[in-house]
């Protein structure tokens, strides 16, 4: 009954914790169907539509179509790439970048902007379901509201993407009825524009030219983000369901909320000629309207409450050695959303998506490269991709560097300084940039930069099968059991750790890296 009970409690802190620091262990993995479930639920987020519908009535409709089919095609091939790595070494996106061009705090760099955009996409989410739910219910404060939906995500992200995918499966009925219902009503009221949705073109516009390559800028904004938040969730994919996994979490959102959403968006949006959803659905179908918005965007807000835990977890377990549990994360994302909220947050979306669209464009790049072109084709550095602090340098310039720069040039384009088609094609030039600029460097320095001094030493002997049938060793530091691929040697200490007592560890002052004869745990 005991170990029953232990067991029970060990499961339960898995849900919880959900690997944000770690590899995850094949036990762990989900199959595919779930997996994407939870990634879908971020593609249909109103924004999508949102991004169709302005870019058709600002631009005309075929430009903003070849805009998302545009987005289709690069955020599936990011996508695919990154959960193929995500899925192949059970790591997250912030985890990958340690090992992949960063190093352990140059990937911070990473991690606390990618957060940042998270927190911000909660704001601007929840203040969207607080506005909604304003216009029926004045009696109810704007500003309580806020608080109310900000706090109200929380409880669906205590225990992981298990709860999250759980959530998805019994919301995902609801939204299509709803959705359907939209549609349904839409299509049978009158509209002038009705039938020329796909041909409609504003006063001064062309197909091409600079209309079009302002939609591609637009849409690169989301891009960037949708290609890298997949990993967190690919890397549940299990082994036996590789190839099937890799390619519906990578590709299958990126097809819905590019194509789909953004053709719907189009649809809509020209014909009640604004690009807000709410509007649409509210006018479509009233308080059922309302309700709808209310549901996608909770659909969508477990997901950003979710990443950016991820995302704040791994850079204060980086820079400050500070390592609380996921769940801290949740809660404490959760607050400086409503913070933002209260803020005026849903202001400053546009300058939000511009630079992310640069920055995150720019860091997908580099990832990609690094594992493709550098890893791969150069063999230059580390060709596994490596996590675990004291096996990596704590800045890389391969990555740091060439992100730096990439922004820097992307955000300037952005601004429209040098004129609509470059600002249009900035986040694009930014991501050849950093790509070209990465390869570089890793040349030049013949990708010395990837390595520290530590030299292995297989102790496998040292651990013992688990009741999922894996090698695990028990840390010297916690006492909890972790895979081979997730402990090291510690010579401060003197004991065998797991990488996240590594990462919480502040007054080593990374003498392992120092010292040659530092032993490592292999696979």
């Amino acid at each position: 009954m005991a170990e029953m009970i232990k067991v029970k409690q060990d499961q339960k802190s898995e849900q919880k914790e959900d690997y944000a620091l770690q590899r995850v262990p094949k036990h762990w993995r989900m199959s595919w169907p779930s997996i994407t479930n939870v990634a879908i639920g971020v593609a249909t987020a109103m924004v999508f539509m949102q991004m169709g519908s302005l870019m058709a009535i600002q631009f005309g409709s075929l430009n903003a179509l070849i805009a998302e089919i545009y987005a289709t095609v690069v955020a599936g091939f990011l996508g695919i790439t990154i959960a193929y790595f995500a899925a192949k070494n059970g790591l997250n996106v912030n985890l990958m970048s340690r090992g992949a061009g960063f190093g352990f705090i140059g990937a911070s760099i990473t991690s606390f902007i990618y957060a940042i955009n998270f927190i911000m996409y909660s704001a601007i989410e929840g203040s969207i379901m607080a506005l909604a739910v304003y216009e029926y219910v004045k009696v109810v404060p704007v500003w309580a509201l806020m608080v109310f939906f900000g706090l109200a995500v929380v409880p669906l992200n205590w225990y992981g993407v298990k709860q999250l995918d759980t959530f998805q499966k019994y919301s995902l009925p609801v939204y299509l009825v709803l959705l359907g219902t939209g549609i349904y009503l839409t299509a049978t009221r009158n509209f002038d524009n009705a039938y020329q949705w796909m041909t409609f073109l504003p006063q001064g516009q062309e197909v091409g030219g600079i209309g079009l390559v302002t939609c591609i800028g637009i849409i690169n904004g989301l891009v960037g983000i949708m290609a890298l938040l997949i990993s967190d969730y690919a890397r549940f994919i299990k082994p036996e369901q590789f190839k099937i996994g890799v390619f519906a979490v990578g590709f299958i959102p990126q097809l819905i909320c590019f194509f789909l959403s953004g053709l719907l968006g189009i649809w809509f949006g020209v014909r009640y000629m604004t690009d807000n959803p709410g509007v649409y659905f509210v006018t479509a179908m009233g308080a059922w309207g309302a309700l709808f918005a209310i549901l996608t965007q909770l659909r969508i807000n477990v997901t950003n409450l979710y990443s950016g835990s991820m995302s704040l977890a791994n850079f204060f377990a980086r820079i400050f050695h500070f390592t609380p549990g996921r769940v801290f994360w949740v809660v404490a994302t959760a607050v400086i959303a409503i913070v933002c909220m209260l803020a005026g947050a849903l202001d400053y979306i546009g300058p939000l998506l511009t630079f992310q669209g640069v920055f995150l464009f720019a860091w997908a790049s580099i990832l990609v490269t690094d594992l493709i072109i550098i890893k791969k084709w150069l063999k230059l550095g580390q060709l596994h991709i490596e996590h675990r602090r004291g096996f990596l340098p704590e800045w890389n310039p391969v990555g740091v560097i060439s992100i730096i720069i990439a922004s820097i040039v992307g955000t300037m384009l952005a601004s429209g300084t040098f004129g609509p088609m470059l600002a249009g094609l900035a986040a694009l030039i930014a991501g050849l940039l950093a790509s070209i600029i990465s390869i570089v460097i890793a040349i030049t320095t013949k990708g010395k930069t990837y390595l520290t001094f530590r030299r292995q030493h297989n102790i496998d002997a040292s651990g013992h099968v688990n009741m999922y049938n894996e090698n695990v060793h028990s840390c010297g530091n916690c006492g909890g059991e972790f895979i081979n691929e997730d402990m090291l040697h510690c010579p401060f200490s003197q004991k065998d750790i797991c990488s996240q007592c590594c990462a919480a560890e502040s007054e080593c002052h990374a003498v392992c890296k120092k010292e040659e004869s530092s032993t490592e745990i292999t696979a």
